[in-house]
């Protein structure tokens, strides 16, 4: 919301990392699932709540790749969850309720980074948005009674920078006019803080509060695929070596640090009371309304009111629900 995008000045910087956000806070009896969470971010989000005491599902399509990656973390365990099909998020929604768990934290971090060739799921959507934004949107909505049964939940949506200058495009939402895959991937981080907006307004009066994170550019420590080493040399996010460049000043993070504003989203007092917001750097993001010019090196990644639209985020809920029928 936005007359809530306003920094409260908490006590973390760009720098804190994920166990800096935890430190002297007690999950133990919390419930928690985390979409992709084997993986980069995920993993480390899962890696922290587990340290901190809370049980932490990792949600995601390949099991086995999971169970290996979180091998180890006490407290983290694997269940099948493809966002791509709905029988799968149905299933895994409906073995969770079936359980009598009440759901205290659910992180939806799973996505589909830039494509360069347009893919699709199953129905015919395109899979950037039906991966971030559509499989989330009806995961929630699965896991509502759960997240009701638990004292005070929170729902907490991974976006990026993009969101701020990422469109819906209502008309094509799948790219039939044509794919471009910053387009692709700019619409699905918008979708993500819309539906943010629109779920904490409809469900904040009943204990489940909404926050979008951006967690930085993160990229983790090489040895970088070739493929990918020009395009970072260019973003100013390797040198010449190809060596990881590290600025959380500037948002270029190490996992540690980005992981951190999703557990500070997911667990931190400091936001109780609040919700429909979008944050970054541990914090809520300032509301800039500024037309920055994007460059390699400079990705504004301040809250506009654009993302934050509230009859946008109604729109797109109520669309959503169109494509789900």
């Amino acid at each position: 919301m936005i007359d809530q995008q306003t920094p409260l000045h908490t006590p973390f910087t760009a720098a804190s990392t994920a166990s800096d956000v935890l430190a002297g806070i007690d999950l133990t009896g919390r419930h928690v699932i985390v979409t992709g969470g084997h993986s980069r971010l995920g993993r480390e989000a899962t890696r922290a709540l587990a340290a901190a005491g809370a049980s932490v599902t990792v949600a995601a399509r390949d099991t086995a790749k999971a169970a290996a990656a979180v091998d180890g973390i006490t407290g983290a365990q694997v269940e099948e969850l493809d966002l791509t099909d709905p029988a799968s998020i149905d299933a895994f929604a409906h073995r969770w309720l079936d359980s009598g768990r009440p759901l205290d934290v659910l992180v939806n971090n799973a996505a589909v980074l830039f494509q360069p060739e347009l893919r699709r799921d199953a129905r015919g959507h395109e899979l950037s948005f039906s991966t971030s934004h559509l499989g989330h949107f009806q995961l929630t909505r699965a896991l509502l009674p759960a997240l009701r049964a638990a004292n005070g939940a929170r729902v907490v949506t991974v976006t990026s920078g993009a969101a701020r200058f990422g469109e819906i495009r209502w008309d094509d939402l799948d790219f039939a006019a044509g794919y471009d895959p910053g387009a692709a991937y700019g619409q699905s981080k918008r979708a993500n803080v819309l539906f943010t907006v629109e779920l904490d307004r409809r469900y904040a009066a009943e204990g489940i509060r909404a926050f979008a994170t951006h967690p930085g550019v993160v990229i983790g420590p090489g040895p970088h695929a070739p493929s990918r080493v020009d395009s970072y040399r260019q973003q100013g996010l390797v040198d010449a070596e190809g060596t990881t460049i590290i600025d959380p000043a500037v948002g270029k993070k190490t996992i540690e640090q980005g992981a951190a504003t999703l557990v500070f989203a997911a667990v931190s007092p400091l936001l109780d009371g609040i919700g429909g917001v979008y944050l970054r750097d541990n914090d809520v993001a300032e509301l800039d309304d500024t037309q920055y010019p994007l460059t390699p090196d400079s990705i504004p990644s301040m809250a506009n009111s654009a993302m934050l639209d509230a009859e946008d985020a109604r729109r797109l809920w109520e669309l959503s629900e169109e494509l789900l029928a």
